[in-house]
């Protein structure tokens, strides 16, 4: 189930709010002009699909977003928790970074922990199936994939050079809960 949970930038074990309701978790994002929605497959994709099937899934939509927003790319993530490189990737995605671009990326299947370092608060966002996020350009944020990661994505960028991420330094996410 997906959940938002906010917390202040200086107390990482007390939240301030926290829902599990779809609406609720959209009020508080857009508020922050963060997107988030929920979107249905028009096919049934089954077990682990292949890009294109996924694409071909959620194409309509995507052409949405590219009417309104002009994106220029997408493909599809996946990630399980046998890759061999999941920690070193657990780990660079961890460190707190911005984007020049939107961050944008709907979930297939599998859960994702995307952190946003905003207005002197942390914003936790689990993400899983069928929740689309879009992080704006400069946000600072971090995403935890969890040490069992079991996701697939679709990603949707506005530069076709695709996921380029400028490192804050600051060590934030290292205070706050990961998933498990």
């Amino acid at each position: 189930m997906s959940a938002l949970t906010i917390f202040t930038e200086t107390q990482a074990r007390e939240p301030l709010w926290h829902s599990t309701d779809a609406e609720a978790i959209r009020e508080q994002l857009n508020a922050k002009q963060v997107r988030f929605e929920r979107w249905e497959a028009n096919q049934d994709l089954g077990a682990d699909p292949e890009p294109e099937t996924v694409i071909n899934a959620y194409q309509h939509a995507i052409d949405k977003l590219v009417a309104e927003k002009g994106y220029q790319s997408w493909d599809v993530i996946s990630m399980r928790a046998d890759h061999p490189q999941k920690e070193a990737f657990r780990n660079k995605f961890l460190a707190e970074h911005t984007h020049g671009e939107d961050e944008v990326r709907f979930f297939v299947e599998g859960a994702g922990l995307f952190c946003l370092h905003l207005d002197g608060k942390v914003y936790q966002i689990l993400c899983e199936k069928n929740d689309l996020i879009s992080v704006p350009a400069g946000t600072p944020h971090w995403f935890d994939m969890g040490s069992e990661p079991n996701f697939t994505a679709i990603r949707i960028f506005d530069n076709p050079e695709g996921w380029i991420a400028r490192f804050t330094g600051d060590n934030i996410a290292d205070a706050y809960p990961k998933l498990p």
